[in-house]
């Protein structure tokens, strides 16, 4: 049995081109795969601590500070809710983001969360030669698999546009970072550009996370 974490970035919870998808791709894992666990974390509605002055003076354990035990109840809180979303992103096989395109970047509520998973000497740590990354921490992250689910009304995957798309670039950079190559993407774009075509690039999409979900 495996574990699938669904992480969705997006204010609303149903009815847009990213999430649609997102859906359909979930409804078909699950029939294929009816013993895997299929987590879902909506970032804009769980319990997602910021990096603050608190964590920040904790990142790199162990802290030039207070110990743990000497923490406000508030600073404890937040420090164990980072940890279990660590955690919870370690312990998983699969996991599938969406999200919509703003500005030519995602909801920074994702950028948010993959704060809380960057973390030295648990998803990444230092090499001799002074480079951080290098494929991560083996044994860890090396072998899960990413999908990205995005929507844009502009084409950004190819074309005019292709230098100023950041999301998706970003996050399969980032997790490679972490020692995750295999990062997969379904991009539903061109929507507002071709409003004509919304429909069928929606469809397209839809039948490519069907297939995605049969093999993933």
């Amino acid at each position: 049995m495996a574990t699938l974490l669904y992480i969705t970035a997006h204010p609303f919870q149903h009815d847009t081109y990213s999430l649609s998808v997102g859906a359909q791709f979930i409804q078909t894992y699950r029939e294929v795969n009816p013993n895997d666990e299929v987590i879902h974390l909506d970032l804009y509605r769980m319990d997602l601590p910021q990096i603050d002055a608190d964590l920040l003076r904790r990142w790199g354990q162990p802290p030039s500070g207070a110990s743990f035990d000497e923490l406000s109840d508030e600073s404890k809180a937040k420090a164990v809710r980072m940890r279990e979303i660590l955690d919870q992103f370690m312990a998983a096989d699969k996991i599938v983001i969406v999200n919509p395109v703003w500005n030519y970047l995602f909801p920074p509520v994702l950028k948010t969360y993959l704060d809380a998973v960057f973390v030295p000497g648990k998803t990444f740590t230092r090499a001799d030669n002074g480079r951080r990354g290098l494929g991560g921490l083996k044994g860890t992250q090396q072998d899960k698999k990413v999908l990205h689910i995005q929507a844009s009304g502009t084409v950004l995957s190819h074309g005019e546009f292709q230098e100023v798309e950041y999301s998706h670039r970003y996050l399969r950079d980032a997790l490679k970072f972490l020692g995750i190559d295999d990062v997969r993407a379904i991009y539903v774009e061109g929507t507002s550009e071709m409003p004509e075509q919304a429909a069928r690039i929606k469809e397209d999409a839809i039948q490519q996370a069907i297939a995605a979900a049969k093999q993933f």
